[in-house]
C-alpha cells in the first residue's frame, strides 16, 4: 500500500490560559531565569516542537544564553524517572518548571507548590487533578490544554477503516501505565461495534514488549492497527513502523513524527505548531 500522510488538526485547538502570574514573564534588566524543562520524551523524539517552542520564546525577547538558562531534563521515553527528574530541578530552585505531557506535569506538582509549572499536552488536566477546573485552576500549574477529547480515537479509527475498507480486525495497542493511552481502548470499543469491526486489545509498556505485542496480533491475524498516543510510541517510533511495516498493518497514530519515521497515518493536534502557541 502507498503510504499516504494524513495529519489532522483537531479544530480548534482549545488554548487555556490558566492565569501565569506576567512576573514570571517580565524582564527586570541583567537578570537571568532558570527554567526547567521537564520532558518523558527524548529531546530528539520532540526535536521539532522543541525548536518550535525556542523559536516563540525568542519572538517574545527570551534567548538561551542571554536572558535565559534551560535546565533540560529528558526520561527518554522511561516514566517511571520523572519524579526524580522533576526533583533535581526542584533543587535546583529553577524560576519555573515547562511540563509539556500530563505525566511531567504530575510529577512536577507531587513535589512542589511554589514553583509555577507550565503544562502544555495534558490530556485531561482536571480528571488528573493537575488544576480544579479550566476556569478556576487554583494551586501552581498553569498553561495550555488541547480539548480533543477521547472522541478522537474513533475519528482514528473511522480514518483507518476508510484507507483499508476491506480490513475486519483491529488491533489497538497501548501503554496500560501511561495515563494518555486510558481512554483508547474504551473509545474504540463501541466505534468499532458501530462500523462492523473486531478490536483486539493488545499491550506494551516498554519497547522491550514491541516484539511480543506484535507477535499477538499475528496470532489473532490482525489487518490493521491503531497506536496510542504514549510517551514510549513516541520515542520508539522507527522501530513501531518497522514492525508495521514487516507485519503487513497499515497504522493509524496520534503524531506527525510517526509519520515521519515510516508510519503509514495519523490524525491528532500538530505538536510543534501546539507547543509554539503554549509558549507565546
Amino acid at each position: 500500500m502507498k503510504r499516504r500522510r494524513f495529519v489532522g488538526s483537531t479544530a480548534p485547538a482549545l488554548m487555556v490560559c490558566l492565569g501565569l502570574p506576567m512576573a514570571c514573564w517580565a524582564q527586570p534588566a541583567g537578570r537571568v531565569f532558570r527554567i526547567g524543562y521537564l520532558s518523558a520524551p527524548s529531546r530528539a523524539a520532540v526535536a521539532n516542537a522543541l525548536q518550535a517552542f525556542l523559536r516563540a520564546l525568542h519572538e517574545l525577547g527570551w534567548d538561551e544564553g542571554r536572558n535565559l538558562v534551560i535546565e533540560y531534563r529528558w526520561a527518554e521515553g522511561h516514566v517511571e524517572r520523572l519524579p526524580e527528574l522533576a526533583a533535581e530541578l526542584v533543587r535546583l530552585k529553577v524560576d519555573l518548571i515547562v511540563a509539556p505531557a500530563s505525566t511531567a506535569a504530575m510529577a512536577a506538582k507531587k513535589l512542589t507548590d511554589s514553583i509555577p509549572i507550565v503544562m502544555i499536552f495534558p490530556v485531561d488536566p482536571v480528571g488528573t487533578g493537575l488544576v480544579a477546573s479550566l476556569a478556576r485552576p487554583g494551586g501552581n500549574v498553569t498553561g495550555t490544554t488541547f480539548a480533543s477529547g477521547p472522541e478522537i480515537f474513533s475519528k482514528q479509527l473511522q480514518l483507518l477503516k476508510e484507507a483499508v475498507p476491506q480490513a475486519q480486525r483491529f488491533a489497538v495497542l497501548r501503554n496500560p501505565a501511561d495515563p494518555s493511552d486510558a481512554a483508547l481502548a474504551n473509545e474504540l470499543a463501541p466505534a468499532a461495534r458501530s462500523l462492523g469491526l473486531r478490536l483486539q486489545e493488545v499491550h506494551a509498556v516498554g519497547p522491550e514488549d514491541f516484539d511480543a505485542a506484535f507477535a499477538a496480533m499475528a496470532r489473532e491475524k490482525a489487518q490493521a492497527l491503531v497506536v496510542g498516543r504514549g510517551t514510549i510510541f513516541l520515542v520508539h517510533r522507527a522501530r513501531l513502523a518497522e514492525l508495521a511495516l514487516k507485519g503487513h498493518l497499515p497504522t493509524m497514530y496520534s503524531t506527525r513524527e510517526n509519520i515521519e519515521a515510516g508510519g503509514l497515518m495519523a490524525y491528532g493536534v500538530n505538536m510543534s505548531d501546539f507547543i509554539g502557541r503554549a509558549a507565546s
